[in-house]
Parts: structure tokens; sequence; C-alpha cells
């Protein structure tokens, strides 16, 4: 697959919620994902079993989602970029909303690292 295919493939399946299958499919094994450093509860991990290990994580810590969207990619070079927002309440917490940007690198048809700005 080439960036604009991983890319459309990314966005439709978060847009199904489905993240991990996102990442069993479109993931290099060695691939990072880095978190802003003041992301609440949340950390910068390396290696596939890491990152859906962390995204388990994150679900654990919701009691219930109302909405979100994904934005469509914009595709440079190996880059791809697009924008989420999730309308959640948190365990503990109570709802929110998050709103971020997320960046991946893409390298011989996986992507290598992911990124999150919010």
């Amino acid at each position: 697959m080439n960036t604009k295919e991983i890319a459309d493939r990314l966005v439709e399946l978060c847009r199904q919620g489905k993240y991990k299958q996102a990442q069993q499919e479109l993931f290099a094994t060695n691939a990072k994902s880095i978190e802003p450093p003041q992301s609440p509860g949340a950390q910068s991990v390396e290696g596939l079993d890491n990152i859906i290990k962390k995204g388990e994580e994150f679900e654990r810590m919701l009691e219930a989602v109302h909405g979100g969207h994904v934005s469509d990619p914009i595709v440079a070079g190996n880059c791809i970029a697009f924008g989420i927002s999730i309308d959640a309440t948190m365990k503990g917490t109570g709802r929110t909303k998050i709103e971020e940007i997320a960046l991946y690198e893409v390298k011989d048809g996986k992507i290598v690292q992911e990124q999150f700005f919010y």
C-alpha cells in the first residue's frame, strides 16, 4: 500500500472505531506512539504490542462515548495527518471533549510512528 491508500484505510477504520484493527493491519511491529508531555495518563510507547496495550488502557478509562469525528486525511510525502475529536465520559472525571491532531509517518508500506498533538 502507498501512503494515500494507508491514509484512506486508517481514516476508514478510525471512523468505525476499529483502532485495534487499524494498528494490527497498518502498523509496523517496531512502530512508536508519541503522546504530548502534558497528556494525562497516556505515555509514549514503542512496539506494536505496547501500542495496542496503550489503546486498550484508554478504552478502559472510558465510561461512555457520546460522539466523535475523524477528519479527512492530509497526505504529504510519507506523512499523514488528520483531526480527531471525541466526546466521552471518562471514569472518575466526567464528560469531556478531546480534540487532537494525529500525525503518522509511513515507511515501507507500514506506519512506523504516530504522534498526537492536543
